[in-house]
């Protein structure tokens, strides 16, 4: 894979420490925070628009942009890949079944079964909230495989395989088993001040060498303050 010319410090992007860069992709670890893409109430504070002018290299002429491969909620950390051509970004996508994408997150409670794969339609709502259904024409079949790796007063540290990508699907998944994600103002109690889910590392192929590629991203530390855990 071609390496790239380092662009100075001043225009890497905020919230998005990259991890891998070549000349066809971006991988780095989102913080918790920053939001993917453009929203209603925020256009222009992204990790996508910030990467276009990561990428730009502060030449407001430059027409250089990254394509959006897959995106993380507002508040989960972890990481994050990019696309900088629109034939990679296809060639990532139409593959992305063999991408294997691996999260910790920690709960409140106890799951009764230690490790198991929870299934079911995720719809969306006219409030953008996620609800699970047994109805396969309205919804979209979603499966979250889990694993309780340490259980620590009233929270449990999960790791999960994601085995299917569907907005807030891990969040939901959790919620509906009565063990919210801690943090979880929308699906749970949300009294901590972070969402603790992290997508801890992603394998995949290279979209052009077709090399299989791991990238990991480091664990906030705000984890460790509710279960210490050697992440």
């Amino acid at each position: 894979m071609p390496a790239v010319k380092k662009i100075p410090k001043r225009h890497h992007p905020k919230g998005f420490e990259i991890l891998h860069e070549d000349r066809d992709i971006i991988v780095g670890n989102k913080a918790a925070g920053f939001l993917t893409v453009s929203a209603k109430w925020e256009r222009e504070k992204t990790i996508h628009q910030a990467l276009n002018l990561y990428v730009r290299k502060g030449n407001s002429r430059s027409s250089k942009c990254v394509y959006v491969v897959h995106r993380l909620d507002q508040g989960t950390s972890g990481v994050l890949i990019f696309a900088k051509t629109e034939p990679m970004q296809m060639a990532l996508k139409d593959n992305w079944k063999r991408t294997v994408k691996t999260y910790y997150t920690i709960v409140q409670g106890r799951l009764q079964k230690k490790s198991a794969t929870i299934s079911s339609y995720l719809t969306e709502d006219e409030d953008y909230v996620i609800h699970s259904s047994q109805d396969s024409v309205k919804g979209k079949l979603s499966h979250t495989e889990y694993e309780v790796i340490k259980e620590a007063g009233k929270f449990s540290l999960l790791k999960i395989n994601l085995l299917t990508g569907r907005k807030n699907q891990i969040r939901v998944h959790m919620a509906e088993q009565g063990t919210p994600i801690v943090g979880d103002a929308k699906y749970g109690k949300g009294k901590n001040p972070y969402l603790l889910l992290h997508a801890a590392s992603l394998a995949f192929d290279h979209p052009f060498s077709h090399e299989r590629l791991t990238i990991v991203a480091q664990v906030p530390d705000y984890f460790r303050q509710v279960v210490d855990y050697a992440y």
